[in-house]
C-alpha cells in the first residue's frame, strides 16, 4: 500500500524522568538541516501544545535520542540528544540530557548495535554532544532487556530494573573547565552565584537571596515573573563568562535555586530549564549540583549536608521528591577538594515502535536536501 506521508521508524522511550523519540542515526537525513526539519515535524513544533506531533508540551517529552554504531574506539554506540524547542522552529544540541541517555542502552540491544552479554550487559555510550563517555548497566537475563524491577524514582510511578550509569571526563565537557569563570564565586548583577559545569552547565543561586525560600512549588515559580525576568538577566550576562557566548536562544546553562535541605537530604533545589521550572532535576544538572555542594567556597557548600567520606551519596531533594548522587572525591598536592567521579541509578522503558510519520514536503525519505 502506498502512503501520502514519509514513515520513519522509530521508539518512544521513558528514560528516568523524560521521554522522547529515539531513532537510529541510519534512519534519519544525512543532511544536519534537514534532519532537523524532520525532528520539528515529528514533535509538532513550533507549537506550545505540540498538538501535530508526538511531543508532548513540555521540554522533558519534547526530546529525541539519535543512536549509532561508535565512530570512537573506547565505545559501543554514539548518542546525540536534540531538544526540540516547543515554540519556535528550532532544534538545540547545546546540550547532553542524563535521563534520556537511561534509554540508550535498552535501545542499542533492542535494534541489534550491541549484543546481549550475560545477566548484565554494560555498555559504553560516547555522548556526542559534548564528547563525555557513560558506561550503563543493563539487566539482560534470558538474553534480553529487563525493564520490571523494583527501583523507583521520584517523578516516575511504580517502579522499574534499575540502570546504573557512571561518568567519565564531565568535568567542563561544554564550558571547558568545571569551574569556568575561575572563580568559585561571582557577583553578577548584584546576585552571588556559583557557575559549574560537571557535565551540565549550571548557575547556582542562593533562593534567599533573591528573597525566595527555595520551597515555593513549580506552580508558585512560574508564575512569579518578576523572579524569572531576574534569573533570566542572570543567565544572559553570565553566558560570555561561561564560554557560551550569548545564550538568548541556548538552553544552557540551567540555573538553579539552591537552599538548605528540609527532609534529610543534601541540599534542596528548584531547577529552571532555562525557562521553566523543572518538576524534578535533571541528571547531569544534579551531578553539577552535588559537585558544587561537596567543593568548599561555593555558594551552597554551607548549605549542605555532605557525608565526610571519599564516596559521599547526596540526596538532591526537587519539587517532587530527591535524587540521589554518589560522588568519588580525593585531595589535590594543594589540599584542595577535587571530585573525580560520579554516578547515580535511573531507570527507563520502552512505550511505543513502530513508525513516526511526517508530511512528504519536509522529506521524501532517501533524499538528504
Amino acid at each position: 500500500m502506498k502512503h501520502s506521508q514519509t514513515r520513519i521508524p522509530a521508539a518512544i522511550m521513558r528514560g528516568g524522568t523524560s521521554k522522547g523519540l529515539y531513532f537510529l542515526a541510519e534512519d534519519l537525513p544525512a543532511n544536519a538541516t534537514t534532519r532537523d526539519a524532520v525532528l520539528l515535524a515529528a514533535m509538532g513544533s513550533p507549537d506550545a501544545r505540540q498538538i501535530d506531533g508526538m511531543g508532548g508540551a513540555n521540554p522533558l517529552t519534547s526530546k529525541v535520542a539519535i543512536v549509532s554504531r561508535s565512530t570512537r574506539p573506547d565505545a559501543d554506540v554514539d548518542y546525540l540528544f536534540a531538544q526540540v524547542v516547543l515554540d519556535e522552529a528550532r532544534v538545540d544540541y547545546g546540550q547532553n540530557c542524563g535521563n534520556i541517555l537511561a534509554g540508550v542502552g535498552p535501545f542499542a540491544i533492542e535494534r541489534g548495535l550491541v549484543a546481549v552479554a550475560t545477566n548484565v550487559t554494560e555498555i559504553t555510550i560516547h555522548m556526542v554532544n559534548t564528547g563525555q563517555v557513560s558506561v550503563a548497566t543493563i539487566q539482560t537475563p534470558d538474553g534480553e532487556v529487563r525493564y520490571d524491577g523494583d527501583l523507583a524514582i521520584d517523578g516516575v510511578p511504580g517502579s522499574a530494573a534499575p540502570i546504573p550509569l557512571m561518568f567519565r571526563g564531565t568535568a567542563g565537557s561544554t564550558c571547558g573547565a568545571l569551574i569556568p569563570t575561575g572563580q568559585l564565586q561571582d557577583v553578577v548583577n548584584d546576585v552571588t552565584v556559583t557557575c559549574i559545569d560537571n557535565g551540565m552547565p549550571l548557575v547556582l543561586i542562593r533562593a534567599a537571596d533573591l528573597g525566595r525560600t527555595g520551597a515555593e512549588s513549580c506552580e508558585q515559580l512560574e508564575a512569579d515573573a518578576e523572579l524569572k525576568a531576574r534569573i533570566e538577566a542572570i543567565r544572559i550576562a553570565v553566558g560570555p563568562k561561561m564560554n557560551l557566548g550569548d545564550v538568548r536562544s541556548r538552553t544552557v546553562p540551567k540555573m538553579c535555586l539552591v537552599a538548605g535541605p528540609r527532609y534529610g537530604g543534601a541540599i534542596a533545589t528548584r531547577c529552571f530549564i532555562p525557562h521553566r521550572c523543572h518538576s524534578s532535576i535533571g541528571v547531569l544538572a544534579a551531578i553539577s549540583v552535588a559537585t558544587a555542594a561537596a567543593l568548599p567556597g561555593t555558594v551552597c557548600h554551607d548549605l549542605a549536608n555532605v557525608p565526610e567520606t571519599p564516596s559521599p551519596v547526596l540526596v538532591i531533594e526537587h519539587p517532587t521528591g530527591e535524587f540521589a548522587v554518589r560522588l568519588t572525591l580525593s585531595t589535590n598536592a594543594t589540599g584542595a577538594t577535587e571530585v573525580t567521579g560520579a554516578g547515580l541509578l535511573r531507570t527507563a522503558r520502552w512505550l511505543f515502535d513502530g513508525q513516526v510519520c511526517i508530511p512528504r514536503a519536509v522529506w521524501a525519505k532517501g533524499e538528504n536536501l
